[in-house]
This record gives structure tokens, C-alpha cells and sequence, in this order.
């Protein structure tokens, strides 16, 4: 909406987040004007042809109005509970997804890995394109939580920082040295 009006944007913007605040969210299944006030925004085509929520308000004494008011403000905290947990529910789906493809890696201590060139990229400039991506192996010294391992040279020198499991993979002695499987 922007991009097809850059000159008009200060007067659409209002517009804009109006509409953006005042819609249903897909998460939750309901408006962040409706988590914050308790009752739906009145748009204002509503009020020029009063619509049946409107109409039915209008009839309402100040007395019924206000406790119909407060009703609705009770009721938003059983709304907000309820729309946290859709939130939950769709991360929690997401999740689900995105872990189908996620390979969980295992090692235990003593055993031999491959570790990643850090920082992810680095070429050498004399090889280029065909400079390694992997160096080692190296020895798993210790294994930590969240993942992460303790690694040590061969001759048993353990090195200064641990590393994530996402840049380590298991060795195989077939292997040349972060090329990939021999040509044997």
C-alpha cells in the first residue's frame, strides 16, 4: 500500500495500522484491539449505517451499558488465556515441523569427529573454491549440556572453547581431510 502511494504515506499510515490492529490475528483468532479493551473495535462505517452490535448498544440504558462493559472486561482474561495457548499451540506445531528435518547428533567421549572451519566461509587463498570446509579429526574430550562437546587435539591438548554439535559430524577414517569420501 505504501509502495503505490510514497507521497500519501503520512495520511495512509494511520489508516494502515488502524486496519492492522483492528483485524483478526491467524495466531491468536482474535484483534489486539480486542485483547487490550475487551470488546471489538467499532469501525467507523458501523456508526453511519448502524450495524446490529451498534443498534443494540444504542438501546441500552447507561446502567446496562456499563455493566455489559465490565462483563466484557471480566471476560478478557479468559480471552487473552485462551489466545495465548493458540499462540502456543501454532509455535508448538512450527516446531513440529521444522524438527522433522532437524538430525539429532550424538557423540560420546573418546570418540573421533570432523569439526567445521570456523568461521563458516573462510577460504584459503591459495585453493579458493576448493579450499576445505572441515578440518580434524580431533577427539571428543567432553560432553556438556545443550549439545555442545569439549573437543582435544589427538595427542590429547584440549582446545579453548567447546563447539555446538551442528558444526561437528562423526569421522570416518575413509574420509580425506575436509574433502569428502575418497575416490578409492
Amino acid at each position: 500500500m505504501m509502495e503505490e502511494n510514497l507521497r500519501d504515506w503520512p495520511r495512509l499510515l494511520s489508516k494502515t495500522l488502524w486496519a492492522y490492529r483492528t483485524s483478526k490475528r491467524t495466531a491468536t483468532g482474535v484483534s489486539h484491539f480486542s485483547l487490550t479493551f475487551g470488546h471489538d473495535a467499532v469501525l467507523p462505517l458501523e456508526i453511519m449505517v448502524p450495524s446490529m452490535r451498534v443498534a443494540k448498544q444504542n438501546e441500552l440504558s447507561l446502567e446496562h451499558y456499563n455493566e455489559a462493559m465490565i462483563m466484557e472486561l471480566e471476560e478478557l482474561d479468559e480471552l487473552r488465556i485462551q489466545a495465548y495457548n493458540a499462540l502456543l499451540l501454532q509455535k508448538q506445531k512450527v516446531s513440529r515441523i521444522y524438527n522433522k528435518r532437524v538430525n539429532r547428533k550424538s557423540f560420546h567421549e573418546g570418540e573421533l569427529v570432523w569439526k567445521t572451519i570456523l568461521p563458516l566461509g573462510t577460504k584459503d587463498r591459495e585453493l579458493g573454491k576448493w579450499s576445505p570446509n572441515w578440518e580434524g579429526p580431533f577427539k571428543v574430550h567432553k560432553v556438556l549440556d545443550g549439545n555442545a562437546y569439549w573437543l582435544s587435539s589427538l595427542d590429547g591438548h584440549p582446545h579453548k572453547r567447546c563447539i555446538n554439535d551442528k558444526y561437528l559430524k562423526p569421522y570416518f577414517p575413509n574420509m580425506r581431510e575436509g574433502v569428502g569420501k575418497s575416490c578409492e
